[in-house]
C-alpha cells in the first residue's frame, strides 16, 4: 500500500537552489491524495514565477512514478498567498498588488531603468500582471525606453492616475507629468512626488509592481 511517508520520502532529494534545502522540509509538499494508484498533491513555491517550477515539477514526477504501485501522478503547481497587511493609506492604495520590487542604485547612468523595463515586460510576456512605476524624478527615462515620450496623462473619477499601457505592462513615470525638462528638488520634496505618483495611481490587480527608484537610494 501507497503511503503519504513513501511520498514524501521520495521527494526528499529535490533541493531548492536558493535556499538550499530538500522541498519537503521547507513544507513545499502539500495536501497529498492517494487513491488506490493514483497520487495527488501541491507543490506550494514562494513565488508564481519560480524559475524552476518546471524542473521541480518533472523531477516531483519522476521520483514519485518510482514508488512500487504508483500508476499516475498528479501535481498541482501553486505560490504561497500573503496574509493581508493591517490597512493603513500606503497598503490600502496598493492592496491588490502581490509583490512590490525596487530596483534602485547608489548612482546614475548605470543602467537601473533598463534592468527594471527589462525584468517587468519580461514577466509580462509571461502573462503575469505587471506594472512599472518610474519614480526617478531627476530624469525619469521609461518613457523614452518604451517610445512612450509626450504620452497624455487621465484620471478616472476617483482623481487617481490611470496607468499607460504598453506591451501587457502598466507603465506610470514622472516623465509623463514632467514633460523633457529635469527637475532639480530636494529630498522632502522628492519624497513627496515618489508617494504621490506611486499611490495615486490606478493600478488595480497586479502580480508584480517594479518601481524603478531615483539615484542615490542603493546605499
Amino acid at each position: 500500500m501507497i503511503t503519504e511517508k513513501d511520498i514524501l520520502n521520495s521527494l526528499k532529494h529535490i533541493i531548492d537552489p536558493d535556499f538550499q534545502r530538500d522541498i519537503v522540509t521547507l513544507g513545499f509538499v502539500q495536501n497529498i491524495k492517494i487513491d488506490g494508484g493514483e497520487v495527488s498533491f501541491d507543490i506550494v513555491l514562494t513565488t508564481p514565477a519560480c524559475p524552476i517550477k518546471g524542473e521541480f515539477e518533472r523531477q516531483a514526477k519522476e521520483a514519485v512514478t518510482k514508488i512500487p504501485g504508483v500508476t499516475k501522478v498528479n501535481i498541482h503547481m501553486t505560490s504561497m498567498k500573503r496574509s493581508p497587511a493591517p490597512s493603513t493609506p500606503t497598503t490600502a492604495a496598493l492592496a491588490q498588488v502581490k509583490s512590490i520590487i525596487a530596483v534602485s542604485s547608489c548612482k546614475g547612468g548605470v543602467g537601473k531603468s533598463t534592468v527594471a523595463a527589462y525584468l517587468a515586460q519580461e514577466l509580462a510576456s509571461r502573462g503575469f500582471r505587471v506594472g512599472l512605476v518610474d519614480v526617478d524624478i531627476h530624469g525619469p527615462s521609461i518613457p523614452t525606453l518604451f517610445n512612450l515620450v509626450g504620452t497624455q496623462i487621465y484620471v478616472n473619477e476617483k482623481k487617481q492616475l490611470i496607468p499607460v499601457e504598453k506591451n501587457n505592462l502598466k507603465i506610470m513615470s514622472f516623465g509623463f507629468l514632467l514633460g523633457d525638462a529635469p527637475a532639480v528638488m530636494r529630498g522632502p520634496i522628492v519624497t513627496r512626488y515618489v508617494q504621490q505618483i506611486l499611490l495615486n495611481t490606478a493600478w488595480g490587480e497586479l502580480d508584480y509592481l517594479f518601481i524603478d527608484m531615483p539615484p542615490g537610494t542603493g546605499d
